[in-house]
């Protein structure tokens, strides 16, 4: 939210008591718009929640669409889709690290503010985030050791194992 040229802050209560639409992000006051997806990133989306989503029993994990997670007092993010291991949180807003959180990036996507997102989910703990690029058809995948290309067409992580070919994310 911008009023002639200033930021205007919003306070941490106002944020979460309205509905915005589109959503938006929470970041030391200020409100930041998510890029609404075209088709391609829709599809993305689409297609890795339902592969996740099916493997969950198996691997122990849950997956969740667009869950707000409270990083600090004053920053919640919005990843697109998000993965805990073990049970259901009980809070409707998270509060704890997910496993493994994913951002798919949209042709109005900045890789700055997409990279500052990234950095946020890894000082919060989580162990990966995975980065996908429906225009490209590439992906990666960061942890806190740094950022590695997809090159052998698999998004993994380990402990669990998670494993999705890049073919069931983008088909040809």
């Amino acid at each position: 939210m911008v009023a002639m040229g200033t930021a205007t802050l919003v306070p941490v209560s106002e944020y979460l008591s309205t509905d915005y639409s589109p959503d938006r992000e929470y970041v030391d006051g200020e409100l930041e718009e998510r890029n609404m997806g075209e088709k391609d990133h829709g599809n993305a989306q689409k297609r890795l929640v339902m592969y996740l989503g099916n493997r969950e029993k198996q691997l122990g994990i849950r997956v969740f669409l667009e869950q707000r997670i409270q990083l600090s007092p004053t920053r919640f993010r919005v990843p697109d889709i998000c993965v805990v291991v073990g049970p259901e949180p009980q809070e409707q807003i998270f509060t704890q690290p997910p496993f493994l959180c994913v951002e798919i990036l949209s042709p109005e996507d900045r890789m700055s503010r997409m990279q500052e997102k990234i950095d946020d989910y890894l000082r919060f703990g989580v162990r990966y985030v995975w980065l996908v690029n429906p225009q490209s058809k590439r992906a990666y995948v960061y942890t806190s050791e740094g950022m590695t290309e997809v090159k052998d067409g698999v998004l993994r992580t380990s402990e669990p194992e998670i494993a999705v070919p890049l073919e069931e994310v983008f088909p040809t």
